[in-house]
């Protein structure tokens, strides 16, 4: 039976199909590698943000023992080590390298951190906004979120010197987020999709949006689900990505992005599979190291928005 709802079905599950465009990457590269620092300890869920929990994501024991209701004081120590100690030992490896990668950066855990902000600065990475808090946006209402878009860029501003260009959401956007970005007006694209190895145009209320999609599955949080146990899991996983997507390079080139958090590849035992995967590629020709801001720069350079090249209509409600 077909679907009684008249309206069009807002999802593209076709995207690019068989034939994606060449993106014609800098320097005729077979791949576009973005590395994402997820600045987030310090704005997650704590008991001194007036939340009445504590956070336990991404940690040594996500599942904490501590009663609901009470302060997990392991849980906020373990978030401490990611920007005490993850988060130079990340910056040293991309810095004895000479790479850049783009921050997610949760605008409040910054203020709280000003050295960390100055080094961010002074390394030339480049950031996208992921929320004035590590908080689920589809939780929010859309006043409660609109304020957190305000107070995200207003922050930002302040601590690393310009407004974000970028935007991605914890986990995935509400049905609000998408049209609020554009009401802002100030951001080129957001990231907060998984569907394409490639960025794509949408059209939200009318106006065209660049998606730069990110990815959960070359993704460090695999640590936290117990999907990586070691940094030969973790390393291997990321080489046959690469390998297969440098491969199909010769002929289509695509994107991959590789989630970093700082309270689980910080820790040394993880970080080394990072280096080598970081010194694997480095041993090929013809891969581009982008930041994020360089990829959408990219493509609205390459493919400039032109009517009909939308993939989805509308995002929301």
């Amino acid at each position: 039976m077909p679907p009684s709802d008249p309206s069009p079905y807002a999802r593209d599950l076709i995207g690019y199909g068989p034939n994606p465009p060449h993106p014609r990457w800098p320097g005729d590269a077979r791949i576009a590698i973005n590395f994402v620092m997820n600045y987030e300890e310090g704005s997650e869920y704590s008991f001194l943000d007036g939340d009445g929990r504590s956070e336990a994501s991404l940690t040594e024991s996500p599942a904490s023992p501590v009663p609901v209701g009470q302060r997990d004081l392991a849980g906020e120590g373990m978030f401490e080590y990611g920007v005490r100690v993850g988060f130079w030992r990340v910056m040293r490896l991309f810095a004895e390298r000479k790479l850049p990668m783009t921050i997610f950066a949760c605008a409040l855990a910054l203020e709280r951190h000003a050295p960390a902000a100055q080094a961010i600065r002074e390394a030339g990475h480049d950031f996208c906004c992921h929320g004035w808090r590590w908080v689920e946006h589809f939780k929010l209402s859309r006043e409660e979120e609109r304020e957190h878009i305000r107070l995200a860029i207003e922050s930002l501003q302040k601590t690393l010197g310009s407004r974000p260009l970028g935007w991605y959401c914890r986990y995935g956007p509400s049905v609000n987020t998408r049209a609020l970005l554009m009401e802002e007006g100030g951001f080129l694209y957001d990231s907060d999709c998984y569907n394409d190895e490639l960025p794509y145009w949408v059209l939200q209320d009318g106006k065209p949006q660049l998606i730069v999609p990110y990815s959960l599955v070359t993704n460090d949080s695999k640590f936290g689900r117990g999907v990586f146990a070691t940094s030969d899991d973790y390393f291997t996983f990321l080489r046959d990505q690469f390998d297969m997507l440098y491969a199909e390079g010769a002929t289509q080139p695509k994107m991959m992005s590789c989630g970093l958090h700082l309270r689980a590849i910080g820790h040394p035992a993880r970080a080394v599979g990072l280096a080598r995967f970081l010194d694997y590629i480095q041993k090929h020709d013809r891969v581009w190291v982008a930041r994020r801001i360089e990829i959408a720069e990219h493509w609205r350079k390459t493919f400039p928005y032109q009517p009909g090249m939308e993939q989805i209509a509308k995002v929301g409600p």
